[in-house]
């Protein structure tokens, strides 16, 4: 069975191909890129694969059983079409089975909410689209909070406008193993999951990172508004509203869902405890 994966340069793609090479054999994962050149990494067989590029995306799936289709990057609005184009391009191909990468978050009344209707729309496309299907709904990844580790050590606390709403967090490589699992096994057909580990506050967050990294963080809340300027500041306008959009939807209890990660992955994810205790051996 041949497993390809899209845009397998990323972050996540190259988790989830990382994942697969230890339960599948190299030479039945195929690695799709825009720029393929990125992805030679991988140690995988490379195919081109940009989704604004209908006739390349069907000569590329070609001999293809199963396609993992990662969220393209683009405006909301374009997304649609360029998943589109991979679902065309998978049907044409004779793909059997798509495995769609999606999001959790609020569907309504945040900056964020555009992506969020994007990718619902992307869901019933691939439901709609007479092959086999699993969809994930990804929660939020970790590693930008512990990327930004020493912004935070700076400012001394972690601030934005999540107040104590929850969030279903996560990291690529659990991410990479639960889809691993979900393109492999049948089982999986027709379901939806959400895929993350124990929801935490910003304050529990701050309390593990400071286990990690001996530092003595508080959590800072804004407003919505504040950290939307805040954002932009730093980020520019695109990127820093649709932040602010992810953190109003954890503030609104958006990204505190039931996580369907054991049946995704069969096993459970990975506890905070454990992860944080792993990461503070890795610092010293």
């Amino acid at each position: 069975m041949n497993i390809a994966i899209t845009a397998a340069s990323g972050q996540l793609g190259s988790a989830i191909v990382k994942a697969l090479l230890k339960i599948t054999p190299k030479e039945n994962i195929i690695a799709l890129a825009r720029t393929p050149e990125n992805a030679k990494h991988l140690n995988v067989e490379v195919r081109p694969g940009d989704y604004n590029e209908p006739l390349q995306l069907e000569q590329s799936l070609q001999s293809v059983d199963v396609l993992l289709l990662v969220s393209g990057m683009d405006a909301p609005d374009k997304r649609i079409n360029q998943h589109r184009n991979v679902i065309e391009a998978a049907k044409k191909a004779g793909v059997r089975k798509i495995v769609y990468t999606s999001v959790q978050g609020a569907e309504e009344n945040t900056a964020f909410s555009p992506v969020i209707q994007s990718n619902r729309q992307t869901e019933q496309d691939v439901r709609d689209s007479g092959l086999d299907w699993v969809i994930g709904r990804n929660g939020i990844y970790i590693e930008p909070d512990i990327e930004y580790i020493d912004s935070y050590k700076k400012l001394g606390f972690i601030a934005n406008c999540a107040n104590d709403g929850k969030c279903g967090y996560t990291t690529r490589s659990e991410l990479g193993f639960a889809y691993a699992c979900m393109l492999t096994n049948d089982k999986h057909n027709s379901q939806t999951y959400n895929l993350h580990g124990e929801a935490l506050t910003q304050y529990q967050l701050a309390d593990y990172m400071n286990q990690a990294f001996d530092t003595e963080l508080t959590y800072k809340p804004m407003t919505v508004k504040e950290y939307q300027q805040d954002r932009i500041a730093e980020l520019g306008d695109f990127i820093g509203t649709v932040i602010a959009g992810i953190y109003q939807g954890i503030q609104e209890g958006k990204a505190n869902n039931p996580s369907h990660f054991a049946q995704a992955a069969d096993r459970a994810h990975i506890s905070w405890d454990e992860y944080f205790t792993e990461l503070k051996s890795h610092t010293k």
